[in-house]
């Protein structure tokens, strides 16, 4: 036996058993992974685009078409105000981050079950998998992103200062997505018909969120109170206000969205962890 080499007996053994009750997230463990995360990601982004014929540029077409109709229908018809900023950009402002949110949600939902034969395989923080699932989402971001720059200098509108806080809206909104997507995700696995939910829960979202309106219809202080209470409205009008220069700054709304981003993370990552354990044999 050459020096150095191990054998059969010496070799490190690693049991892997199901876990009991709520247990912890293990968020060392992910971290010790954190190469695969970065794989999965690079692979959520490729297979996305796989034998598209524009590829990527679907990023920039699905918010930019809706930008279009909202501004048909909601601007030009039912002359929705829009905090006196032009209606396409004020709401295409709104669709760059709901739009991140959505994929990520959509793309979190379905992620375990699209990823079955890795899963019975191998052993492996599953929380990767829908945290590289949002994360992919990021891309896409950006390149919407860049088209509402290039939209603001045809507008003629110049950021303010407050464009400093535009990474915490973009942080809450990932938050969001990825609290909801942990949920669904768990709960996909033993309920498929879970994939088909996910599109009404969107669309019912979409319009529950002021994209296509502005949050001050609302002026009912319950109503606005129980508002708040989505995280994509403290997002949505952080945008607004760090990019157009709105004067409807988001106030105590974006600490009440955050806390509920927050409790939905939590809650969503101790529930995952809690099903974790029956993955490989139903996914």
């Amino acid at each position: 036996m050459l020096e150095g080499q191990t054998t059969a007996d010496e070799a490190p053994l690693i049991v892997v058993k199901p876990s009991h009750g709520w247990v912890s997230l293990k968020l060392d463990e992910l971290w010790s992974y954190r190469e695969l995360l970065y794989f999965l990601i690079w692979r959520n982004i490729k297979v996305r685009y796989k034998q598209t014929v524009i590829g990527a540029a679907w990023a920039i077409i699905q918010p930019f078409m809706t930008m279009v109709i909202f501004s048909l229908f909601f601007g030009n018809l039912a002359k929705i105000p829009s905090d006196g900023i032009p209606y396409p950009i004020w709401s295409y402002a709104a669709l760059v981050p709901w739009t991140f949110f959505a994929s990520g949600l959509s793309n979190s939902a379905d992620s375990l079950v699209g990823s079955a034969n890795l899963i019975r395989k191998i052993y492996f923080p599953r929380l990767a998998i829908p945290i590289s699932a949002v994360l992919s989402c990021v891309v896409d971001f950006g390149l919407a992103f860049l088209v509402l720059i290039v939209m603001m200098l045809v507008y003629g509108i110049i950021p303010t200062i407050n464009i400093l806080w535009l990474p915490f809206f973009l942080l809450l909104a990932l938050v969001t997505s990825l609290g909801v997507g942990l949920w669904l995700s768990a709960m996909n696995v033993q309920f498929r018909d879970i994939k088909y939910v996910v599109p009404f829960i969107a669309q019912f979202w979409m319009f529950a969120t002021p994209i296509a309106y502005p949050s001050s219809l609302i002026k009912n202080e319950l109503l606005r109170a129980l508002y708040s209470l989505n995280p994509m409205v403290g997002v949505v009008e952080g945008f607004r206000w760090a990019l157009l220069g709105v004067d409807t700054a988001p106030g105590a709304v974006i600490i009440v969205s955050s806390l509920t981003a927050l409790g939905l993370l939590i809650s969503g990552a101790y529930y995952f962890r809690r099903m974790e354990k029956s993955f490989a044999d139903v996914v």
